[in-house]
């Protein structure tokens, strides 16, 4: 990517004050990075700009491009965040930092269980960041992306490590914050390098069934265009094809067996409104048979992430199964982009604020956003948290579960009823005495499901106990168990604990003279 490729880029979508700053930031960063080199030998601005270029076709706005073109100064050059602030304003340097200690971290949560005090430092500085404003991750995921494109420059042993990393962190990060297509482009790259020959045979056996298929599905397409049309619905009809990774992922739930797998190919139609997605799966259930167990509503229930589409799975009268996506323009530009698409160049204002508010103004995927920052405390404060329940508290899979008021709730995979309780309220953790769930008694120990309506039953006289806290997942639940515990005085302080050993060091000392 070149400075004028990426003027030309841009230029459909800011303004000419906002491109004049983006020529001042490629300047500034061109000086600070020169005479330094990819492994490929190309100049290294090469890459802040291909960055840059990425967050464009994001549609993100211009402080969180020029962050892209500034994201390497401050680590690897003389270039310090003094001057990108005096230059480029508050906001960009502090997306400059957030994505600097993005790196400084990565080393950190390899070595959590030692408690070093500059990892565990830089990691919380990075939740921080992370917690105030979102778009540090989208800005690190353009990085992250660029550099698996150009991986193939990298010693074998280092392809491996970044792929792997890439599939364990950055795939799951850009599916909490929706962005379905990098996850898939993240999953597919790092694949390609962390398990080449499983992945080139994956490839050519998809390539060799879908040549088989392609024809009867253009045919199934043709039948459904002349429905629509004939029912007026706007409509625009597309075929989707599964990525590689996301058939390696589900050949190991099917034993391996492709002919269970239905949706190597799926047809995906987009429509103006929620309305007529509706209307359209009862179209479709009408041209063909359905199959019910594999009807997902998800605009009803959208996913975790908030991804919204309906999903159905038909018998064509020849015997061809075939998979439908039914969404809006706007579920779709959210199922492509995700959270990249609340921040459009001319919305940067108001996305800000929808990234850095409370956590009752978040949406249900975004809630975990506001976590970051009590993990961040715990880091800084040096309690107890295993690099296990850090990847609980922001990597594992999500589930909503529902208030009886109709509040939704965001959760990690397994979380269970005390919880819900504790990200309720305090108090309402504190005071649990039983829980129903979908109106039935439901007990402590049974994990929540995705869509579950959970009601705590509280008692004042109700306590929390001290095996409460095998009872939960999150370190949010378990601070909360734990401080309540020691208020309660049935667990010791940390600052009794700490004065207990060094008591105990300070006699064996003596002892020792």
């Amino acid at each position: 990517m070149k400075r004028q490729e990426l003027i030309t880029f841009a230029k459909e979508l800011y303004t000419e004050d906002e491109l004049f700053e983006l020529n001042l930031a490629i300047d500034f960063a061109t000086h600070a990075h020169e005479g330094q080199k990819r492994k490929s030998g190309e100049p290294y601005i090469t890459h802040p700009l291909s960055v840059a270029a990425i967050l464009v076709d994001w549609a993100m706005d211009i402080d969180t491009v020029l962050a892209g073109v500034l994201h390497d100064t401050v680590e690897d050059t003389d270039a310090t965040l003094e001057e990108i602030e005096s230059l480029f304003g508050r906001d960009v340097a502090f997306l400059v930092d957030g994505v600097t200690k993005v790196g400084q971290a990565r080393a950190g949560m390899q070595n959590l269980g030692e408690y070093l005090p500059q990892t565990t430092d830089n990691l919380s500085k990075l939740l921080i960041a992370v917690s105030q404003d979102v778009r540090v991750v989208i800005i690190k995921l353009a990085d992250r992306l660029h550099n698996l494109r150009t991986l193939q420059h990298m010693r074998p042993e280092k392809q491996k490590k970044i792929a792997k990393e890439s599939l364990d962190v950055f795939g799951p990060i850009a599916d909490r914050i929706g962005m379905g297509q990098v996850r898939m482009q993240i999953e597919e790259l790092a694949f390609s390098y962390l398990d080449p020959e499983e992945f080139t045979h994956l490839k050519n056996a998809m390539k060799k069934r879908l040549g088989k298929s392609t024809r009867k599905l253009g045919a199934v397409r043709l039948e459904v265009e002349e429905r629509l049309t004939k029912e007026n619905i706007s409509f625009e009809i597309n075929g989707r094809v599964k990525s590689i990774y996301s058939l390696y992922k589900k050949l190991k739930k099917v034993d391996g067996n492709m002919d269970d797998i239905y949706d190597l190919m799926a047809l995906r139609i987009i429509v103006d409104k929620k309305e007529d997605c509706y209307r359209v799966l009862g179209i479709l259930h009408s041209m063909y048979q359905p199959m019910i167990a594999r009807i997902k509503d998800y605009i009803s229930v959208p996913k975790p992430n908030g991804y919204q589409s309906i999903h159905t799975t038909v018998i064509t009268p020849n015997k061809q199964i075939v998979e439908f996506q039914i969404r809006t323009h706007e579920m779709h530009d959210y199922a492509e982009r995700g959270l990249a698409a609340s921040f459009h160049y001319h919305e940067q204002k108001s996305a800000k604020g929808y990234t850095k508010g409370a956590s009752a103004q978040l949406p249900p995927q975004l809630q975990w956003i506001t976590r970051l920052q009590e993990i961040a405390q715990q880091l800084t404060n040096h309690e107890e948290i295993s690099r296990e329940q850090l990847n609980v508290d922001l990597f594992d899979n999500r589930i909503f579960v529902y208030s009886p008021k109709g509040d939704i709730f965001n959760l990690p995979e397994g979380a269970l009823p005390l919880d819900y309780a504790y990200l309720v309220h305090t108090d309402i953790g504190k005071h649990a005495y039983a829980c129903r769930v979908n109106g039935n008694i439901h007990p402590f120990d049974k994990p929540l499901q995705n869509g579950d309506m959970v009601e705590i039953v509280t008692r004042k006289t109700a306590q929390p106990k001290k095996e409460w806290i095998d009872l939960v997942k999150t370190s949010h639940a378990r601070t909360k168990i734990r401080s309540q515990l020691k208020q309660m005085g049935v667990i010791e302080t940390l600052t009794q604990a700490a004065a207990i050993i060094r008591d105990k060091a300070s006699r064996k000392q003596s002892n020792n003279r």
